[in-house]
């Protein structure tokens, strides 16, 4: 596929004094790639001056383009927003804090033009502390990889490249921007990743922390499910409960058997209580595969909706606007 066209997708909450010098960086490199390209901002309900400068920079450049949210809805609904918004051949994803550096953007197009679906930066050398950011991550990174079969060193990285055909078919909820690749492999993308540069944040501060490592633990079983089980969760599900099903039916034999033939007395043992235990979870479990295999119909069948709203958009088609 020839590349005609980029978006970059920026979202943007608080960064009032990043966001000027952030412009004048990309605008730079993009100027360089001899390609058609629009700068998409997605303001995530900021409360600062934030609002304010991204609208006279859309005043300055009309290639600047601002998708304003009526309140925050966090970062995935924000890139959610720019995917659909986007109107490039390729979306290039990047934070707005000045620590990803546009000047690695070409090494990502070039990827791209290699045939890859996705290219996902590596912040090698990440400007971070140690203990509350780095670490964790390594460990994240680790088991995502592990559990999701996606092998990437960084899946924390927001400097990622898309083709627009990947990037059209994401529907994102949740906290499920940093797990991306590993969504887009159910659908058969191509992915690697390059080696990026990361910078220090010099102004604002850092809008994550440790705790939300309990939330990427979670988020983890969620894309385990959703890859692999998503269109057929009575297989997990009934899987599990045909297994504790027959234990309990396995146990319970054996006791009757002692009951009937040996006249032993079964009805003060554990074993007995554990048996009807394991029998009726298993039930259980079945049931809820089957009742997890009508939502998933509905799901289906059902209109997709949006998790943000959009208060105003600067400098888009009216048919962009109407098609969203």
């Amino acid at each position: 596929m020839e590349v005609r066209k980029i978006s970059i997708v920026i979202p943007v909450y608080n960064e009032e004094e990043n966001i000027e010098k952030l412009y004048e960086e990309l605008k730079e490199v993009l100027e360089n790639l001899k390609l058609d390209y629009e700068i998409i901002f997605v303001n995530d309900g900021s409360t600062d001056r934030t609002p304010q400068i991204l609208d006279e920079l859309a005043k300055r450049d009309p290639k600047v383009k601002v998708v304003h949210f009526r309140k925050n809805y966090g970062q995935t609904a924000a890139m959610y927003a720019g995917f659909q918004y986007a109107e490039g051949d390729v979306v290039i994803t990047m934070d707005g804090d000045l620590q990803n550096d546009p000047h690695d953007i070409p090494k990502l197009l070039e990827k791209i033009e290699e045939g890859y679906d996705i290219v996902s930066g590596w912040r090698k050398n990440r400007q971070d502390p140690f203990l509350s950011r780095i670490l964790p991550s390594k460990i994240a990174n680790w088991i995502i990889s592990k559990v999701t079969g996606v092998h990437l060193h960084d899946y924390g990285c927001t400097l990622k490249a898309y083709r627009k055909e990947v990037a059209k078919n994401f529907r994102l909820y949740g906290d499920m921007h940093r797990f991306l690749p590993a969504v887009a492999k159910s659908f058969g993308a191509k992915i690697t990743e390059v080696v990026v540069n990361h910078r220090p944040r010099l102004y604002g501060k850092s809008k994550y922390g440790i705790g939300r490592t309990i939330r990427v633990i979670l988020d983890i079983f969620l894309v385990k499910f959703l890859n692999d089980y998503l269109n057929k969760p009575l297989y997990v599900f009934g899987s599990v409960g045909l297994t504790l099903m027959g234990l309990g039916f396995l146990i319970m034999l054996y006791l009757s058997i002692e009951k009937i033939f040996f006249g032993a007395s079964i009805g003060g043992r554990p074993l007995l209580i554990l048996g009807v235990l394991l029998f009726l979870s298993g039930l259980q479990l079945l049931s809820t595969g089957i009742v997890a295999e009508v939502v998933i119909r509905t799901y289906y069948e059902s209109k997709h909706d949006v998790p943000f709203k959009v208060e105003r958009l600067v400098n888009f088609d009216q048919k962009v606007e109407e098609k969203i």
